[in-house]
This record gives C-alpha cells, sequence and structure tokens, in this order.
C-alpha cells in the first residue's frame, strides 16, 4: 500500500518538475502531472536507462528528463492539431 502511494506522489513530482521545465502545462492539474510522470518514468528509463537515484520504482532523473520530453511533444502535437483544425 506504501508503495503504490509513495509511487503516485513521485509521479506527480516528476510530472510536475519535467512540466516546469519546458514550461508547459499538462492538461488536467495533478492527474495530468501524474500521467505526465508515469510516461516519462518509463520514457525516460527506455531512453536513458536507471541510473541515479531510485525512488518509488522511478530512476529520478531519466523520468524527470523522460516526463519534460512527454509533455515537450505533447505539446507540439498539441499545437499542430490547433493549426489543422
Amino acid at each position: 500500500m506504501w508503495g503504490l502511494l509513495i509511487s503516485i506522489l513521485m509521479a506527480v513530482l516528476i510530472g510536475t518538475i519535467g512540466e516546469a521545465l519546458v514550461k508547459s502545462g499538462m492538461p488536467g492539474g495533478l492527474l495530468g502531472a501524474m500521467v505526465a510522470g508515469f510516461a516519462g518514468g518509463w520514457l525516460g528509463s527506455y531512453l536513458f536507462g536507471d541510473w541515479g537515484p531510485i525512488i518509488g520504482g522511478f530512476a529520478v532523473i531519466p523520468a524527470i528528463i523522460g516526463s519534460a520530453l512527454f509533455v515537450f511533444a505533447l505539446g507540439l502535437l498539441s499545437q499542430a492539431l490547433r493549426r489543422t483544425g
């Protein structure tokens, strides 16, 4: 139970830091930040491996970088869809 709670809190924290680095907001507030954190954790570990401190199942540094990349890519996709619509 505590492991799940720590993972969710870390996902929110990582997603919030990723949003701040890109200076672009994820829609959905804390839920959007949590999605960005989980996606960033997966993307960061896939691209950069598992190095640095690991908290709540997240390699923190690659997860933050992956989260920033995810938010950036989502922002680009959102802008492209707005132009065509």
